[in-house]
């Protein structure tokens, strides 16, 4: 008999651990917004808002192209790869935006060249899929190391003068992406 009584108390806790760490993982997650935008400070003047790193990654023909070049433009600046789930699911809203901006901010898709992705593979991806927004290609990882891009898709919004404004982690929805183009271009 203590022999089972033993055994059933540590079985036992275990149960309420389990069910006591569930609760607590449910009600964490219930004011979690996963398309939240990461922002500055509403009271964060313009000269207190971060600066865009700079970085170089290349256009189709292998041509260098940096952030840099960019700046007096709002810039869309998304991290991709053509393997990845989430970054599919967002690149028709990507599209749409870009056709309706019509020039008046500069989208600067950066695909993730290297590991299993290619640049072959990344331009077949586009072109069966009909995308013609600008893409650039991060064959050294220089973009990806500078702002961390660990997780893909991750996206900056980047005003005009060159500061960072917002960054989101994770597939964007149509209205968390408009969200962040209205945070750097007002038209």
């Amino acid at each position: 008999m203590k022999k089972k009584l033993l055994l059933l108390i540590p079985g036992l806790l275990l149960v309420l651990v389990i069910a006591a760490a569930s609760l607590l993982y449910d009600r964490l997650g219930e004011n979690v917004d996963a398309q939240q935008l990461a922002t500055q400070s509403s009271e964060a003047t313009e000269a207190q808002t971060v600066a865009a790193p700079d970085f170089t990654v290349y256009d189709r023909h292998g041509q260098p192209v940096t952030l840099s070049q960019f700046v007096g433009k709002p810039i869309v600046l998304n991290f991709w790869a053509s393997w990845c789930g989430p970054c599919k699911m967002e690149m028709p809203d990507f599209q749409a935006q870009y056709e309706a901006l019509e020039g008046n901010v500069q989208f600067l898709m950066v695909n993730m060249t290297t590991g299993r992705e290619t640049i072959d593979t990344a331009l077949d991806f586009l072109e069966e899929s009909g995308y013609t927004f600008p893409v650039y290609f991060d064959t050294q990882a220089d973009a990806a190391q500078t702002y961390g891009a660990y997780s893909l898709p991750t996206t900056y919004f980047i005003n005009a003068q060159g500061h960072a404004i917002a960054q989101a982690t994770g597939a964007l929805d149509a209205a968390t992406l408009q969200k962040g183009i209205d945070m750097i271009y007002m038209p």
